[in-house]
């Protein structure tokens, strides 16, 4: 039988008792096709299986994807309201008490309404996440800005995907993660993969990576650490980090010296290269090397195979991005692609490995503090008033822009913001500088939760508002191609735990707001406004009907009308979003790290994922499988580095920085620089490695420097 009939005969396949639902998974931005089994006699969800239709990751999933239905009816899910009488309980999962509904929303609304009485609209805040279906995304922004009437929301892909959001504009004039879709990858001569550690932050990607070098293409991979796919990569350039921008200047300074730039690409479709040539002269392979730490060698070699190749892809993800200099990383690798024209065309291009399930949609409809739906400006009269328009509110109605997510914290404590409304995001184990940020939650006035757990961060709620799972609801979310995609319900809400955007639309209403939020009582209701408020601006997802998305498998934006199929290739007509068409080759001068060691603190602290786990978690973290995988954190330590600290592996160890320490457990590994630590990010309390990151924000994309710090380590002596 053939393989593709195979396939499609066992995706067939199901028990008589049970229902298939085709949905997607619940994490990262691959967003891997999935049927959830549902029991027909308990109506509830029972197991998996993979769609091997979904023509992305053809029927793969990872240990995270084929657990996740795992959440929905996990014994810690939230069933009713929490309310925490005794405000002195903050931080701590005590002194809540379960209330109905009504309750909750009563004091809710009683309490948000004094604040903003005493000390005006902008004395609340809303903190959301990206792991929310563009719907709810699209919904909690106009909640904010419409029912709350505050400039101060912004959102968890601030600590995500900020930068390569910034660099995109920058150098594009629009922000999609990827010119190009995922199945063309495989076929590509050659892939310059940057800070990812993508076998286990993508595995489901990694059959396409493979196949590149089963063909006869090279891969060449940036990254502190020996990853799995470094161990894979033709040239492994092992950098210091932070200093993804000297090596980045490296490669387009060698492209263009050894010949390899596209000279009438550049004329006709770009500008600033005489300033870029100028700035990157100075990074000779010798001088990058004393940056950098990579060898000359290396240096040479990776321009070579990517200046060769006649078809190449720049991919990068959170290890060149989550740096205060994050947005000039992308666009400095950016300019790889630029240079060589190795862009607006099949098997070419740029992309990012999306971390969170809906990085990409999440950021474009409203939540980020300068923007509006369709990736509109805040700041713009024109984007304004067409978002007004279907609001039903006036243009001088439209708070003013806010602050990003970090700064919201300094504003929570120094009292100018002194409410929050907080969903899907737990910002009390991923925001840097942990100790200052627990401090800030703790010294709201009043704050509201909306999870499925109870997180560490709604353990600093005054409420928590049950919600639901991704199963238990519907809608699109946008996967790391730009392709949009449907999410279905397979099961009702457990208990009394009800979607945000319906907790939204009843919120709105008993704060009188109502009138702007009551005609949307489904999903679907939602979706249909958030089409229309995303039309004409550069996300345009008016077309992306949901008939259409199960019809063509997803749907690629823009897709500007009903009969647009959509955009799976960005500037096929070498047409860029800035006013004249052109994309902007960017001269980027290089800038340390703003914590550089010393003789107190002498190592590189850099921070990562690893395959078991997902974010803060939350969700991972609950679950029996991926939790006895990989029980807690761990720091990584070259054996050089530990001999010369007395460490042996598996001992105990006192991880510190000029914020904060952690105990942790040493894996003593020689895949790692003798210079660089690492611990993994998705564990919290007094675990958290976001105690020690410190909070040095990108001057544009306002991204914290979470992937290099300084830091000191000491053994843990027995009894003290």
């Amino acid at each position: 039988m053939p393989k593709d009939k195979f396939f499609k005969t066992i995706a067939n396949i199901q028990h008589p008792n049970e229902s298939l639902v085709p949905t997607h998974c619940s994490y990262c931005g691959m967003q891997c096709g999935m049927n959830l089994r549902v029991d027909k006699s308990t109506n509830k969800i029972i197991g998996v299986e993979p769609r091997y239709d979904w023509p992305v990751t053809l029927g793969k999933m990872c240990p995270k994807g084929v657990t996740a239905y795992q959440q929905t009816n996990h014994d810690d899910r939230l069933l009713r309201p929490l309310i925490r009488d005794n405000p002195a309980l903050k931080g701590t999962k005590d002194g809540f008490r379960e209330s109905s509904w009504e309750e909750a929303y009563e004091l809710i609304a009683r309490k948000f309404q004094q604040l903003q009485a005493e000390y005006g609209k902008d004395s609340l805040s809303v903190f959301s996440g990206v792991s929310m279906t563009n719907e709810k995304c699209y919904l909690t922004g106009k909640f904010a800005r419409v029912a709350l009437q505050t400039r101060y929301i912004d959102y968890n892909g601030r600590f995500c995907m900020s930068s390569a959001a910034a660099g995109f504009l920058r150098s594009f004039g629009v922000d999609r993660g990827s010119t190009l879709p995922w199945t063309d990858l495989h076929e590509t001569d050659c892939l310059f993969i940057a800070g990812s550690n993508t076998a286990e932050c993508h595995p489901t990607s990694m059959f396409r990576v493979w196949e590149v070098q089963n063909r006869g293409g090279y891969l060449i991979v940036a990254d502190p650490r020996e990853t799995p796919i470094a161990r894979r990569a033709d040239v492994h350039l092992d950098l210091r980090p932070g200093t993804d921008l000297a090596l980045a200047n490296c490669m387009v300074n060698l492209l263009v010296k050894n010949g390899y730039a596209d000279e009438d690409f550049v004329r006709e479709h770009t500008n600033g290269y005489e300033e870029m040539v100028e700035a990157v002269s100075l990074f000779t392979p010798e001088y990058t090397s004393e940056i950098t730490g990579v060898a000359p060698e290396k240096l040479v070699r990776a321009a070579e195979i990517y200046g060769k190749a006649p078809d190449a892809i720049v991919m990068f993800a959170r290890g060149i991005e989550q740096q205060h200099k994050g947005s000039d990383n992308v666009s400095a690798y950016t300019n790889m692609c630029l240079v060589t024209g190795k862009i607006g065309r099949p098997k070419s291009g740029v992309a990012t490995f999306t971390g969170q399930g809906n990085g990409q949609g999440g950021r474009e409809h409203g939540q980020k503090a300068d923007a509006l739906p369709g990736y509109r400006k805040i700041t713009n009269p024109k984007h304004v008033a067409e978002v007004c328009k279907v609001w039903g509110i006036a243009p001088e109605e439209m708070p003013q822009p806010g602050v990003s997510a970090y700064e919201m914290f300094e504003l929570m404590a120094e009292k100018t913001i002194r409410g929050l409304y907080l969903l899907c995001s737990n910002p009390a184990v991923s925001a840097p500088n942990q100790n200052f940020v627990r401090a800030a939650l703790k010294s709201l006035d009043f704050m509201v939760c909306s999870d499925i757990f109870l997180s560490e961060s709604a353990e600093f709620a005054d409420v928590v508002l049950p919600s639901v799972t991704w199963s238990e609801d519907e809608g699109t979310v946008t996967n790391l191609e730009g392709r949009i995609i449907k999410i279905n319900k397979a099961q009702e809400p457990i208990g009394e735990s009800k979607p945000d955007w319906l907790i939204e639309v009843e919120l709105a209403e008993r704060l009188g707001r109502g009138q702007y939020f009551r005609h949307l009582q489904t999903a679907r209701d939602v979706a249909e406004e958030f089409r229309l408020a995303s039309k004409g601006g550069y996300a345009d997802y008016y077309g992306a009907t949901w008939d259409k998305i199960d019809r063509q498998n997803g749907v690629f934006w823009p897709c500007r009308s009903e009969d647009d199929p959509g955009t799976p290739y960005m500037f096929l007509d070498k047409q860029f979003y800035h006013a004249d068409g052109k994309a902007k080759l960017c001269a980027l001068p290089y800038r340390p790290p703003a914590e550089e060691p010393c003789a107190d603190y002498p190592l590189r602290l850099t921070t990562g994922r690893v395959v078991y786990h997902y974010l803060s978690g939350n969700q991972t973290r609950r679950i029996p499988f991926l939790h006895d995988m990989c029980p807690e954190p761990y720091v990584e330590i070259h054996p050089d580095t530990a001999a010369r600290y007395g460490i042996e592996h598996d001992e105990n160890v006192r991880l510190y920085t000029r914020r904060g320490e952690v105990i942790y457990k040493v894996k003593v590994i020689e895949a790692i620089r003798q210079d660089t630590v690492f611990v993994p990010y998705h564990f919290g309390h007094d675990q958290s490695v976001n105690l020690l990151t410190i909070p040095a924000l990108d001057p544009m994309s306002r991204m914290p420097e979470f992937k290099v710090c300084a830091a000191q380590i000491a053994k843990v002596q027995e009894g003290v």
